[in-house]
């Protein structure tokens, strides 16, 4: 499972559990934004297995900053691709650690809106055709609130706020997404 540590990944691990039968084995990749072990010590209390951590700095400079540079990557003329650019290597380590692992499928906490999931699910396709994926915050139809109640439902160490504001960072930038902020229309 691809772990952030946040509310969607957080409550996804014993969802899978329950639904799978399944040994959930976490990892988290440090592209700049966080602290690992907290993130590590969190996946172990609701239930991983296993929490692995790869610090992916290095990487993620060398191989997609720096050309993404060279190259001058700009989305419509303003906006560096921060995310855009980690989602790539994010699925390389996840397939490196599967197949270390002797795992039939990985599951990650994007939502069904946004390209996250298309280029975390075409990486891992790419890379490890034989591993499926499971996307479970994107099949479970839980609302926010709905996943509040299910994490406090089992003591979840989560941080039951209601923010309308989702974030994901790297050494490139930050990316900020919200219901409102998504609609063309306002």
């Amino acid at each position: 499972m691809a772990y952030s540590g946040g509310l969607d990944t957080t409550v996804a691990v014993p969802w899978l559990q329950e639904k799978y039968d399944a040994d959930i084995i976490t990892l988290t990749i440090d592209l700049g934004m966080v602290e690992l072990e907290p993130i590590r010590q969190r996946a172990l209390s609701i239930g991983a297995t296993e929490a692995l951590t790869v610090d992916g700095r290095e990487t993620l400079v060398n191989e997609f900053l720096f050309p993404s540079l060279q190259a001058g990557t700009i989305y419509e003329e303003q906006y560096p691709l921060a995310t855009a650019l980690g989602r790539p290597l994010i699925a390389r380590y996840l397939v490196e650690a599967a197949k270390r692992h002797d795992a039939y499928a990985i599951a990650h906490g994007c939502t069904g809106k946004g390209n996250d999931q298309v280029r975390l699910e075409v990486g891992i396709s790419a890379l490890g055709p034989e591993i499926d994926v499971i996307a479970p915050i994107r099949d479970w139809g839980m609302s926010r609130d709905d996943e509040i109640e299910y994490g406090q439902a089992r003591n979840l160490p989560i941080n039951a706020n209601r923010s309308r504001f989702s974030t994901d960072e790297n050494l490139w930038g930050r990316s900020v997404e919200a219901g409102e902020l998504e609609d063309p229309w306002l």
